[in-house]
């Protein structure tokens, strides 16, 4: 028979693993804010509950609330008003007969909201009359994605309404449509929202406040308002939509201010007049007439990569700080869900206008005053790729006298080249003679690469104004033109089986043929100059010419297909003028005469050019000074 023997190598094992796991024992127990924030859902948990089951509690008013409730369920004569009143403070609780999770619809005929008894908030926004790129009802609030909150102190805890049940209350004003949601301690108790949504609008007049509730809310905490949204997908591209949602508002006596579109960022501003949590084409806006005290905005991006994040474009909030007046809240406020559209937020007036991206300064001026207004006009009677062309034509046209004098100056060039090349020969490898002789002569003929240029940026300011307004132009959505179905996005012509990088998964024709023009026209205008003549110093022109065209090919491919059609057909239009002008307007010969005699009776020269001849003299006789000393 074998002798049992201690093995101590054993023993210091078993002695081991209990240490470790003790040691992880330790490591995994709560801790403190663990233990609160379990205690805070429990305490919710258990709220809801009471508010969905009528669950037993340990308070004796409750436990005879919850008595009444039965009585009255089957029949007893005690009216569900006399039980309110019984319960008093205990309502906030959200055990009162009513307090299920009804809903009530008010509508026009552009608009739906859902409003929740729970909360009191809405939890359904429709736009009746408008689709997204997969022809589904624009649903800026669906599926939980919203929520509007008012925080306050009670009997020294916190309460939150949005975990609270309301009474819904519908009337009408007029045409107006009312609902009144009240959470109430008793018949002259209670805190309101009230919403008045009128016809044809997607405006609607939404209020706040409290009465009766002197001893009950405590009134010396702060009180909050925090709204929240979080963003749905409603365009063909995730990252094109969300290029284009921000969060914007005014605060301070009329100044406007922004979030970042990409990351995360927040900002506490003070007297807060209106906010627009903005999604591209469609917006969310919260506007007070008692401006707001203070005001915490954030915003989060979601969208990183446009092949997996493709259900939300930004997650919004606005907490804001409420001032009881008079022992209570009281505020006249309206909620606006509808098109981002300039045309309806004008009509309100308010400065909404401001939470549109026109583009700042002369480029937002050129929009508000002159692109907008025009193209409105033309698309009333003209459908909308039409009114695009016809948009173009006549921009072009007004511009086209800048571009006779950029043509002009580009003639000039071509017929100064045999001269420039000579100077180029007759002093070699001097670069700064080179330029020296080139400035004096071109000087003289009245000709210079500067004088081509001064031109095409005139045109800059109308280029970037157009270039905001195409992408954020509602009259442009789902409106279809050739084999584009929708000018507000981009127009697909074929789908590829991956995904490559900036461009995309499909192919867009009008970025194609917008290339193809650019190419040409750069061809026309680039490549004469650096013909004519390739100054030192000056950027490479080649490089230029093809760096357009590809740029408009791989980063439009996912743009607004309607900006695509307005380069390709001003890029033709001009051509077209470019091909006049050289072929019927100006006669190169006449030109060559004039710098000839030009050249006779050269003009003064300016301060400037005064000024940079003397420097590159001095230069050049420094650099003969150098020479001479070595």
């Amino acid at each position: 028979m074998e002798e049992k023997k201690f093995d101590i190598n054993t023993t210091i094992g078993f002695v081991l693993m209990g240490g470790i796991l003790i040691w992880m024992l330790y490591l995994n127990q709560p801790t403190e804010e663990e233990i609160q924030a379990e205690k805070v859902r429990t305490e919710v948990a258990a709220q809801e509950k009471a508010a969905n089951d009528a669950a037993q509690v340990s308070d004796i008013k409750m436990e005879q609330a919850l008595q009444d409730v039965s009585v009255v369920k089957t029949g007893d004569s005690m009216s569900f008003e006399k039980l309110k009143n019984r319960l008093g403070s205990f309502a906030f609780s959200g055990t009162l007969p009513s307090a299920t999770a009804n809903t009530t619809v008010i509508e026009n005929d552009v608009l739906s909201l859902t409003i929740s008894n729970k909360g009191g908030y809405v939890t359904e926004a429709k736009l009746k009359q408008i689709t997204t790129y997969d022809s589904l009802p624009v649903e800026i609030i669906k599926n939980g994605n919203a929520s509007l909150n008012l925080q306050f102190t009670s009997e020294n805890r916190i309460l939150n309404t949005q975990d609270l049940y309301f009474e819904p209350s519908l009337s009408q004003n007029g045409e107006n449509t009312v609902l009144t949601m009240r959470l109430k301690t008793s018949n002259d108790a209670f805190i309101e929202y009230r919403y008045e949504l009128m016809p044809e609008e997607y405006m609607l007049g939404f209020s706040l406040k409290t009465q009766g509730l002197d001893g009950i809310i405590n009134t010396s905490q702060p009180m909050y308002l925090d709204w929240r949204l979080k963003g749905y997908r409603h365009a063909k591209s995730i990252s094109y939509e969300n290029r284009y949602s921000r969060l914007t508002y005014e605060y301070e006596d009329e100044k406007h201010s922004k979030l970042s579109p990409t990351g995360e960022d927040d900002e506490l501003e003070k007297d807060v007049t209106w906010m627009n949590f903005r999604q591209h084409f469609f917006s969310s806006m919260l506007l007070t007439d008692t401006p707001f005290k203070e005001v915490a905005f954030s915003s989060i991006d979601f969208v990183k990569d446009e092949e997996i994040d493709t259900v939300f474009t930004k997650q919004y909030g606005a907490k804001m700080l409420l001032e009881p007046k008079g022992g209570g809240l009281d505020y006249n406020m309206n909620m606006y869900y509808g098109p981002t559209d300039y045309r309806i937020f004008k009509e309100y007036g308010r400065n909404l206008d401001e939470a549109m991206p026109l583009g700042w300064g002369i480029f937002g001026m050129i929009n508000k005053y002159f692109i907008i207004p025009l193209f409105g006009f033309l698309s009333g009677f003209l459908p909308a790729g039409i009114a695009i062309i016809v948009l173009t034509i006549l921009l072009k046209l007004m511009l086209s006298p800048v571009q006779y004098k950029q043509y002009l100056s580009q003639a000039k060039l071509k017929v100064l080249k045999p001269e420039l090349d000579a100077i180029k020969e007759k002093h070699g490898d001097n670069k700064m003679k080179i330029q020296q002789e080139t400035m004096k002569l071109q000087n003289i003929a009245g000709a210079s690469p500067l004088k081509g240029c001064l031109p095409a940026l005139l045109q800059i300011p109308v280029f970037y104004a157009l270039f905001t307004f195409f992408p954020t132009a509602f009259d442009l959505y789902q409106k279809s033109f050739l084999w584009a179905d929708d000018l507000s996005s981009f127009d697909t012509i074929a789908e590829l089986p991956f995904y490559i990088p900036f461009y995309g998964d499909h192919v867009s024709l009008f970025p194609i043929l917008a290339s193809i023009a650019i190419f040409i026209y750069m061809m026309m205008t680039t490549g004469q100059t650096m013909q004519a003549q390739q100054q030192p110093g000056m950027p490479n022109m080649k490089f230029l010419m093809y760096l357009s065209p590809l740029f408009m090919l791989v980063f439009f491919n996912n743009y607004a297909s309607g900006l695509s059609l307005y380069y390709f057909i001003s890029n033709l239009i001009t051509i077209g003028i470019m091909l006049v002008i050289k072929h019927y307007i100006i006669d190169e010969e006449k030109i060559h005469a004039k710098i000839q005699i030009n050249k006779k009776t050269p003009k003064k020269q300016n301060k400037f050019q005064k000024k940079m001849a003397l420097m590159m003299e001095q230069a050049e006789e420094q650099k003969r000074a150098g020479g001479k000393k070595k």
